[in-house]
């Protein structure tokens, strides 16, 4: 059992290791971000190492930066990394009935978009200890390429420090525009988004940003999914 485990250990970190740097380049240019919501190195390094994820983060440093209470940072990192629950519960039914609670637990804080993908690609049982050697990665490659950025934002010239900004905006197009062009309704439900943060912004520019982020989040999401279910025939 030992050396079965050693061995996932090993095929989890040698598979960890495009995502770590993938990680490591993707969270440098949130950094940038984390610094304009006035963070420092460290503190960057902590919020992404126990938040092991893009959207969240840039969602929690932009109420940060607004000077958003602690309740509203919370829903919006709850709302914008929700999609997380429904990848654990997938990722549960891949372990032995008998895996300990503390392993599910432990591999369910850094279930992310990438490590999700490669755990649900493994045949058979998923042994935890792969998603473990994936961890060690991932986490010092994402919190590592914060605390960069945040430091990188400190002595950069602010022309260098804008032009890295614009990246994280191009790691979020590329998220979005496969799948609109792919889908009707994900592109229609974009589109959505564009108009009503544009007008929300106009003419709700007394609410935060945070809370205006929560609502039109939880609006669109839920009349797309009310109006357009995903059904087993086109999953």
């Amino acid at each position: 059992m030992l050396s079965t485990n050693r061995q996932a250990l090993a095929d989890g970190f040698r598979d960890g290791i495009p995502i770590g740097l993938g990680y490591f380049v993707v969270s440098f240019t949130l950094g940038i971000t984390a610094k304009h919501a006035g963070l420092n190195p460290f503190q960057g390094f902590l919020a992404s190492l126990l938040n092991n994820a893009s959207a969240g983060e840039y969602a929690g440093f932009t109420v940060i930066a607004a000077d958003a209470p602690y309740i509203e940072i919370a829903i919006i990192t709850l709302v914008a990394n929700a999609r997380y629950l429904l990848m654990s519960t997938v990722m549960s039914q891949k372990f032995s009935p008998d895996t300990p609670f503390y392993h599910r637990i432990f591999v369910g804080f850094d279930v992310t978009d990438e490590i999700f993908g490669i755990s649900i690609a493994r045949k058979g049982w998923l042994n935890p200890f792969y998603n473990y050697g994936a961890m060690l990665t991932a986490l010092p490659g994402w919190s590592i390429g914060t605390a960069l950025g945040i430091i990188a934002g400190n002595v950069l010239p602010l022309s260098a420090v804008s032009a890295l900004s614009v990246a994280l905006y191009g790691m979020f197009l590329a998220i979005i525009i496969p799948p609109a062009r792919k889908d009707k309704v994900i592109g229609a439900a974009v589109a959505i988004s564009f108009a009503m943060s544009f007008l929300a912004e106009t003419f709700l520019s007394e609410i935060s940003a945070g809370t205006r982020t929560i609502i039109l989040t939880v609006v669109i999401a839920g009349a797309a999914a009310l109006l357009h279910p995903v059904t087993e025939k086109n999953k």
